[in-house]
């Protein structure tokens, strides 16, 4: 007879980001039929879990004592519990405590299965008018400045709508610093999502920046959409070579400087463009004789 133990599953439940009613009828079943909770804060989830008369057994499992907790709850899993996961609003691991413990559970073969549910993320691009065909979400960026630019420096290129997370206090500096990095694109900041004072601004950076410049104080946290850089076109040798032959004539940049002007604009190696500019400088100062 077999008599080792089936091990139990860790459900990581959705929760809503604001209003209450945003929960789906899986995740409250999911809930009250678990053996225990692992919520980020007790104190703020027992507010959930009384709406909905749910008495399961809470423990803490927060960003500070995740990787303490994970053995215990492993643990309780091996032993036939099943155990959900909860963060304070929307879905565990995305820009809130979760990866290491189901990182933790996974690799130990046990089952993690997803109750999905809100995801501010989703919900602001569902909403920002911005192409949702592909997207990039990048959570919060560092907050120091030079390290946020140096973040930002490296998106330049990026074509999908890009998603950002952040707190009402750094949002207008994180919106100068995009100004100055990625340039004047299109926008949107989604603002307490789900909430009574929920808001959404559209528009171009600057015009954001400028209706927030204008209130006295911002509120709720923010999610931040902006437009993914143009998707450069593919350009072949011939191609090249008569662009180059168009701009020499007009040419104050010097070799370097227009080789690194086209390489950027067409996402080439500026050696590579370097070599055709001075292979095209001999033949117009030195064009072949005629017979």
């Amino acid at each position: 007879m077999d008599t080792q133990k089936k091990s139990g599953t860790l459900y990581v439940v959705a929760t809503p980001i604001g209003n209450l009613e945003d929960i789906t009828f899986r995740a409250v079943k999911t809930l009250k039929q678990v053996d225990l909770i692992a919520a980020e804060d007790t104190r703020h989830s027992k507010k959930l879990l009384s709406h909905y008369d749910i008495r399961t057994k809470l423990i803490s499992c927060h960003e500070h004592n995740e990787a303490i907790k994970a053995p215990k709850i492993i643990s309780h899993l091996k032993n036939g519990l099943n155990i959900a996961l909860i963060s304070d609003a929307g879905t565990p691991s995305i820009s809130d405590p979760g990866y290491q413990l189901v990182t933790a559970v996974a690799k130990e073969h046990i089952s993690v299965i997803p109750i999905p549910g809100c995801s501010a993320a989703i919900a602001g691009l569902s909403v920002s008018g911005l192409a949702t065909d592909a997207f990039l979400f990048l959570g919060f960026l560092p907050k120091k400045q030079q390290k946020q630019k140096k973040a930002l420096e490296v998106l330049k290129n990026e074509t999908p709508t890009l998603i950002f997370y952040e707190s009402p206090r750094r949002i207008k500096n994180l919106i100068t610093n995009m100004l100055n990095v990625l340039g004047d694109k299109k926008a949107c900041l989604a603002r307490e999502i789900t909430k009574l004072h929920e808001e959404h601004i559209r528009g171009n950076l600057s015009e954001i920046l400028k209706t927030l410049e204008e209130r006295k104080k911002i509120k709720g946290e923010c999610t931040l959409l902006v437009q993914g850089g143009a998707e450069k076109k593919a350009i072949n040798q011939e191609e090249l070579k008569k662009i180059i032959f168009e701009r020499l004539p007009a040419n104050n940049l010097g070799t370097s400087g227009l080789a690194g002007q086209i390489s950027k604009e067409y996402s080439l190696s500026k050696s590579q463009v370097y070599d055709i500019i001075l292979e095209l400088q001999v033949k117009i100062n030195h064009p072949p004789k005629n017979c």
